[in-house]
């Protein structure tokens, strides 16, 4: 049953992402600032560290396919950089502790990284006009803060559900 869970909640995650975005962009003290839900790949990390980065690599291309088709125009930009994402955090897994704040913190950075890498595409091709300084402020710092806010709720669940997976497996291998 836990088998099937795992790639269920990945899809959930990815259908409530676009609901969670109609709360943004919200006017803040004066200034708009926006906000992007990064529940995929944020679960998708933890799948990487706690169970498996070739399981993550796989989800993540077909969720970044899934995400380029439905969201935007451009075919292979969340295709290439959802299994990069997870390939680097499943790396990584050699060199940090698979405590649960490590794991969040390397996942705000991970994610912080991916938002900047799609700011400097999007402004290379003249997508966007945005200057940096206020991509900074207005979309990548609440993007993080609503993203932590994410993690601190759900992130013990995520590495219950998956350990619980991890049990399941070697179980069955035994």
């Amino acid at each position: 049953m836990v088998r099937f869970l795992i790639p269920f909640v990945a899809v959930v995650l990815f259908l409530l992402e676009p609901e969670f975005a109609l709360f943004s962009p919200i006017d803040w003290g004066g200034e708009t600032v926006y906000f992007v839900p990064r529940f995929v790949i944020l679960y998708l990390i933890f799948i990487s560290i706690y169970y498996s980065r070739k399981r993550a690599c796989i989800y993540g291309l077909i969720f970044g396919l899934l995400y380029d088709v439905f969201y935007i125009d451009i075919i292979g930009l969340y295709s290439f950089l959802y299994p990069a994402v997870c390939f680097i955090a499943g790396s990584s897994v050699k060199f940090i502790h698979q405590h649960l704040s490590v794991t969040t913190i390397l996942s705000l950075i991970l994610v912080a990284l991916m938002e900047v890498v799609l700011y400097y595409f999007f402004y290379f091709i003249q997508f966007t006009t945005i200057p940096v300084g206020e991509f900074l402020s207005n979309r990548l710092l609440p993007t993080m803060i609503a993203n932590l806010l994410f993690l601190i709720m759900l992130g013990w669940a995520f590495k219950y559900l998956i350990n619980a997976r991890v049990l399941q497996r070697a179980q069955d291998n035994s």
